[in-house]
């Protein structure tokens, strides 16, 4: 995988956890913030650190930060803070900017800026809990949107031999098959003829309703 480099900028929770896991993937990462204590603590995950106010578009310019592939906004409860970095990053020509928002305005704020990806960590993981919850099944699950997403569940009783084209997947539920795993192999893409087996996991993307009514029919 070819190394890429991401600004983080805010290091909470949020900003920390992805700063360990884009290093873990062996990705360069810089790491802004304004607290000295947050830097202390992270100054031997970071690829570099550095204390600064995202703000100043001068410090930015500086850490030549319109070259990084991506910019995650990971402020946390200074919206301000937030919104003024978002400013200065699109003045710079940063070309990708994710930003997390505290709650609902936030982030129409963010959106209404040309945020294309506005993230909510929280409400995020509570969704996710909350369906696995309702499905025993339910392996995984990724929300591309507030209207699609990409489930990863383990087939029961219902879906076991019958084919793909037996099951009518996508007709009666408008899901695609991404992929199915059985024991240690994979199919992805799988065709019609391929059949199903109680235990196999499925991949599937299509609507998040659809998904749902899905997750709750491999209960049954």
């Amino acid at each position: 995988m070819k190394t890429k480099q991401f600004a983080v900028i805010g290091i909470g929770r949020f900003g920390e956890s992805l700063i360990y896991e884009l290093r873990r993937m062996n990705h360069d990462v810089l790491a802004i913030d304004t607290n000295e204590d947050r830097i202390e603590d992270n100054v031997n995950i970071a690829t570099h650190i550095v204390q600064a106010d995202s703000t100043d578009e001068k410090i930015l310019r500086a850490l030549d930060i319109q070259s990084f592939h991506t910019v995650i906004v990971a402020i946390g409860g200074d919206l301000q803070a937030s919104i003024l970095t978002v400013i200065t990053l699109q003045e710079l020509g940063v070309q990708r900017i994710i930003a997390k928002a505290q709650n609902a305005m936030h982030g129409k704020v963010l959106e209404k800026m040309g945020i294309k990806t506005v993230i909510y960590p929280e409400r995020d993981m509570a969704i996710r809990l909350a369906r696995s919850l309702i499905s025993s099944n339910i392996i995984e699950q990724i929300e591309l949107s507030s209207e699609f997403g990409i489930t990863e569940f383990r087939a029961t009783k219902y879906f076991a031999e019958r084919s793909l084209a037996q099951l009518q997947l996508p007709n009666k539920f408008k899901v695609t098959i991404l992929a199915v795993k059985s024991g240690d192999n994979i199919t992805v893409n799988p065709s019609a003829k391929h059949t199903i087996h109680e235990g196999d996991i499925l991949v599937v993307f299509g609507s998040n309703d659809f998904i749902e009514n899905l997750s709750e029919l491999n209960d049954e």
